[in-house]
């Protein structure tokens, strides 16, 4: 399924300094029964938002009106625990594009690049720069420079860059996940396979 081309996107973020936040949190079990990457968004992190009688909990973050923007940023070890994909399709879904955290788990790391998310892990220095200026200003501008590898806090021009696999990194310039990748080279594919014996 192919998602929005990632080039530089610069908005404010949505803070959630919580370390370990483990996919069960960032989407119950329970909600895992569709297979098609829509929805998920409405139940991203729905025991942390809402109450039982599903009216919303004040103090989580989410539901706070001051806070908006295209970016998440978690604290140390987000994404842990099962490797299920809706976690990241939750976080997609939401409008987050991008999440940024001093340490992520591989396989969530790996499931956002595959649907459009990027993952920017930060030094834990940095990454308390980024809360600081949340707290100081929560309308705070970042911008996250794909082509260079940049993450930066507008209001002081703290930069910092970020690792990228060079495959994922084409496939979210052009907005292609693995299938698109091969569609856009299906001639070159046919032109290979011409040239192998049978």
């Amino acid at each position: 399924m192919a998602y929005d081309k990632f080039n530089i996107l610069t908005t404010s973020a949505v803070p959630l300094p919580i370390e370990n936040v483990d996919t069960d949190q960032i989407i119950p079990a329970r909600f895992l029964k569709a297979t098609e990457r829509k929805g998920f968004g409405d139940n991203l992190f729905r025991d942390w938002r809402y109450n039982n009688d599903h009216s919303e909990k004040k103090d989580f973050v989410l539901n706070n009106p001051i806070y908006s923007g295209r970016i998440l940023v978690g604290g140390k070890n987000f994404g842990s625990g099962s490797s299920r994909e809706h976690a990241a399709w939750a976080v997609y879904d939401y409008g987050f594009r991008c999440v940024v955290s001093s340490f992520f788990a591989d396989i969530f790391r790996n499931n956002c690049l595959n649907i459009g998310v990027l993952p920017v892990q930060v030094s834990p220095e940095f990454l308390e720069k980024i809360f600081r200026a949340i707290e100081a200003d929560a309308n705070a501008l970042f911008e996250v420079n794909l082509p260079e590898q940049t993450i930066t806090i507008a209001a002081t021009g703290d930069q910092e860059s970020f690792d990228i696999n060079a495959y994922k990194k084409a496939n979210m310039l052009n907005g292609f996940d693995d299938i698109d990748y091969l569609l856009n080279i299906k001639e070159q594919i046919r032109e290979f396979a011409g040239d192998r014996p049978l």
